[in-house]
């Protein structure tokens, strides 16, 4: 490889990754995990907060609803996350590998991109949808980038440690229910199944104009960021962009590995993943979303079944990738991938149109199998449009906002 420019650091650092240097089966893999993410999100989007963990907050279960809602359960809630916090890790882990190539430390590179990232998940979180996950990638970012270094057993064994944490956490939050004060019984009960009033409340602000919305969406983005970011997302998310980069360094996510491979790790993956969360579900409407044994008791099974079920899905992707299936799929997902950031915020952009009051107003007026056809209209737009644009230009437009922003100079846009 030819050393950097003897001209200074600057110029080397300000070039971003250029289409020759891309890994088409890790774009295959964020196409596929950007995609997943809308059938869990959606329900964030066109129902009450309390209803992404309780289904029944403000509502009885129709039968379509119950099985649109256990299927995506099961098929989908943490698993797509899970691939995509893999993937973010793996994305650290080679942006530093070809900084080192190059003969510069990428470590400003690093915290100036993550800090517009940050920006970016804190505009997305209060002004368009409280779901935003992009903060606590951020935040994550910051804080396991000293950690790139290290060997890959290492880094599989301190990312598998924080997502184990999490069963620690829940298990004994679940064991301390019995010894909780009636105060703090009363206020689970209320943030898990709000009053009447409350919901009807939060319905008519998400119906309602963008200050409405705002105001009901800042206490709920602030507590997804505060909250759930200590009890679940920094060590789940954290912890898998630590193993992201471990399966990067070891050829996983590029489809370097044996089809053998591969095929073990679908089948072990789904066979152990799946009945795992299949009980986890299962358990949650036997005790009818009870919130003392479907809190913690029924979401551990899910979130340790999760683990599997994405190894699986992960295992099925590079085998299609190195067969050479699919190819016209495959080319749409990478287009997908490669715009991930752009389609992710797009799909909220969508989704708030559809649902908020600035919009159609459809908030708490579409059912399950309702949200399943918005997803596959969504689905179907990204995947025609992602290659389109990219057949025009290098980068989607927020991918080259970030990319501008985060080398300190306007990268080039057109073909």
């Amino acid at each position: 490889m030819p050393p950097p420019s003897r001209s200074g650091p600057e110029t080397p650092i300000r070039t971003p990754v250029a289409q020759s240097e891309r890994i088409v089966a890790i774009d295959v893999l964020r196409g596929f995990a950007v995609l997943g993410i809308l059938i869990v999100n959606i329900q964030g989007f066109a129902r009450v907060a309390s209803a992404f963990m309780n289904p029944t907050s403000g509502r009885v279960l129709e039968s379509a609803d119950l099985w649109t809602w256990a299927a995506v359960y099961l098929f989908a809630d943490t698993k797509f996350i899970s691939i995509f916090s893999l993937l973010f890790g793996a994305g650290i882990a080679m942006m530093s590998e070809r900084m080192a190539q190059r003969g510069v430390s990428g470590t400003g590179l690093h915290y100036r991109r993550n800090a517009w990232l940050l920006v970016f998940g804190l505009v997305h979180a209060y002004l368009i949808w409280h779901g935003d996950i992009l903060v606590a990638y951020a935040l994550c970012g910051f804080l396991i980038y000293p950690l790139r270094n290290l060997e890959p057993r290492r880094l599989l064994r301190i990312g598998g440690c924080a997502v184990g944490f999490v069963v620690l956490l829940w298990g004994m939050a679940q064991l301390s229910i019995q010894y909780w004060p009636e105060a703090d019984r009363v206020a689970a009960v209320a943030e898990w199944a709000p009053p009447r009033d409350a919901l009807d409340a939060e319905i008519a602000a998400f119906r309602g104009g963008p200050g409405d919305q705002i105001a009901a969406r800042a206490p709920i983005a602030l507590a997804l960021q505060t909250t759930a970011l200590l009890g679940m997302l920094l060590w789940r998310a954290g912890g898998m962009m630590l193993v992201g980069m471990a399966l990067y360094r070891l050829g996983v996510l590029s489809a370097k590995r044996s089809t053998a491979f591969y095929r073990r790790l679908a089948v072990v993956g789904l066979a152990a993943g799946l009945p795992l969360a299949a009980a986890g579900t299962a358990y949650k409407i036997h005790v009818d979303f009870a919130w003392e044994r479907a809190m913690f008791q029924g979401g551990l099974l899910n979130y340790v079944g999760s683990i599997g079920v994405f190894l699986g899905y992960l295992g099925l992707v590079m085998l299609i990738v190195k067969s050479g299936r699919l190819p016209r799929l495959q080319r749409r997902l990478a287009a997908t991938g490669r715009m991930a950031l752009t389609n992710y915020i797009t799909q909220s952009l969508i989704c708030s149109l559809v649902f908020y009051g600035h919009g159609l107003a459809l908030f708490e007026r579409v059912g399950g199998p309702g949200q399943v056809a918005i997803v596959a209209g969504i689905w179907t737009l990204q995947l025609l449009w992602s290659p389109w644009w990219l057949a025009r230009f290098r980068f989607g437009p927020l991918e080259w906002l970030w990319r501008s922003l985060t080398y300190m100079k306007r990268q080039p846009m057109r073909v």
